[in-house]
């Protein structure tokens, strides 16, 4: 039976300011408020975020957290990969909040397309064509 893992639960973002943030994610990229909580014993909040009703992300905020390399790539997670329907579609909405994206790009294995953009904090993110 092995350890019985069923799927990935959520995964868990710090971000260095809060408000910018949670618009990206909730404005700009339309994932859904499930709760938000302010921790005072840490200065924090968490926000629970859900793409449709799949629980996905939780946001934190700590003051003053220090910054994680991405460019060069560098060891550790490399990007979050967001299943989407259309990717002009999807790149065009990016594009109208003033969010770039990078070129289209084909998978050389599965032949989908897919393209990158960044949230505040610079961690890369990922449009993958269903």
């Amino acid at each position: 039976m092995g350890l019985g893992l069923k799927k990935v639960h959520h995964i868990a973002i710090i971000c260095s300011d809060y408000e910018k943030s949670k618009s990206f994610y909730v404005d700009g990229l339309g994932l859904k408020i499930v709760q938000e909580i302010y921790r005072k014993e840490r200065d924090s909040y968490k926000l629970d975020l859900a793409i449709g009703d799949n629980y996905v992300i939780e946001l934190f905020s700590f003051p003053n957290p220090p910054q994680r390399p991405s460019r060069p790539e560098a060891s550790g997670l490399r990007h979050l990969a967001f299943e989407v329907d259309n990717i002009e579609k999807s790149i065009e909405h990016l594009q109208s909040l003033g969010i770039s994206t990078e070129p289209i790009r084909v998978d050389e294995f599965t032949g989908k397309r897919f393209t990158f953009f960044e949230d505040p904090d610079f961690l890369p993110l990922e449009l993958y064509e269903k």
